[in-house]
């Protein structure tokens, strides 16, 4: 069982860019096509930038054509909660890391197939660990998804 992370108010200030904090923090959305990863196509995975908590696969993204980086599955779905939002007069199903409750996006379903599912993903929320330095960065578990 993972035990939740949390971090005060300051040092989550201290340690994230403001947009950073915008999105994990205050539920905020970046611009499409404005953002680091929504064209990114190296090979790695995509972990939670306030806790390193494992979220998705390079393997499971795919081009949108929405301006974020977009997945048809979560690397470890236990890391991720989905949660019923009711903002902006429309009902979508936000997704948030586990254990450190950051916001990421929305769930959608009009994926492609296996799954027809498209987790659409702020690149604020998320940090890009590429293939060659998982091991280095301490996610050495995944280097075999890419062999």
């Amino acid at each position: 069982m993972s035990v939740p992370i949390f971090f005060s108010d300051e040092e989550l200030k201290n340690s994230l860019t403001p947009l950073q904090y915008k999105v994990t923090q205050d539920d905020g959305t970046e611009r499409a096509f404005d953002n680091e990863y929504w064209d990114n196509k190296k090979e790695g995975i995509y972990v939670d930038v306030v806790s390193g908590e494992p979220l998705f696969s390079s393997l499971n993204k795919f081009d949108s054509g929405t301006g974020w980086p977009s997945f048809t599955k979560p690397l470890e779905p236990d890391n991720i909660l989905e949660k019923e939002d009711n903002s902006l007069s429309m009902s979508r199903t936000e997704v948030r890391s586990k254990n450190a409750d950051s916001h990421l996006g929305h769930l959608f379903e009009d994926g492609p197939a296996p799954t027809g599912l498209r987790y659409c993903m702020n690149s604020a929320s998320l940090r890009f660990i590429p293939k060659e330095d998982l091991e280095k960065e301490g996610y050495g578990q995944y280097k075999n998804l890419f062999e």
